[in-house]
């Protein structure tokens, strides 16, 4: 059975850090991207970050890069998101996804559409 499952949400100041993780079942991250979005309060989901399987690229939104940094353990099938610089836009619920990316794109993967539950991301003072 297929599962995603993330965990390390939680509320920080402005200019604090998380590091969010995500743990995939019943597939190998050796085949299969995972990327990370997020959805805000009356926003559109916004795909954050997605790293690929075979060589490991790596893809960032505009208003993440140079503050977020995406990797994966495929010996633990994990792939993490470590968050720096944390500001008050970032607050959403982020979700980890399977997905199709390059370094110039990343989007959920229209034929394995598996989605973890999400963790909350609350910046605020």
């Amino acid at each position: 059975q297929v599962q995603l499952a993330e965990s390390g949400g939680g509320l920080v100041q402005p200019g604090g850090s998380l590091r969010l993780s995500c743990a995939a079942t019943g597939f190998s991250l050796d085949y299969y991207g995972i990327g990370w979005f997020r959805q805000a309060p009356g926003k559109e989901r916004e795909g954050v970050s997605c790293i690929s399987s075979i060589d490991s690229t790596t893809y960032y939104s505009d208003s993440v890069k140079g503050r977020f940094t995406i990797s994966k353990d495929n010996a633990k099938n994990m792939v993490f998101l470590q968050m720096n610089s944390l500001k008050s836009e970032d607050t959403g619920i982020y979700y980890c996804a399977v997905t199709r990316s390059t370094e110039n794109s990343c989007g959920p993967d229209p034929v394995n559409d598996y989605w973890g539950q999400g963790t909350q991301v609350t910046v605020s003072s």
